[in-house]
């Protein structure tokens, strides 16, 4: 069973989709590396996986968070939900500017 997963996993790679603002304009775009960092995560590099795409845990999060509060209502669950989004619009935003800083510097 662990080889048919690993050879699944190994060959995820092949079925990435690419990204449209790369391939036309050279440029990753805020969601570039979210793939292969998923892909890495489930190899379970997890070092990996944040170095290739340091917002997949605030994503994790917050996707752990509205799945869960969809079976368990919290009495605080919009600003819970509003304070998550944000890190992980924050995460992406500052992680995708000094992306492209050392990219242009």
């Amino acid at each position: 069973m662990q080889s048919q997963l690993t050879i699944v996993l190994l060959h995820a790679r092949d079925f990435m989709l690419p990204c449209l603002n790369k391939k036309l304009t050279g440029l990753d775009c805020p969601g570039c590396g979210m793939q292969r960092s998923i892909h890495l995560l489930a190899q379970g590099d997890f070092a990996g996986a944040f170095h290739m795409y340091p917002a997949i845990y605030p994503i994790m999060v917050l996707l752990l968070f509205l799945v869960t509060n969809l079976f368990l209502k919290l009495k605080h669950a919009h600003q819970i939900k509003f304070v998550l989004m944000l890190v992980t619009a924050g995460t992406i935003i500052i992680s995708y500017v000094l992306k492209m800083n050392n990219l242009f510097n």
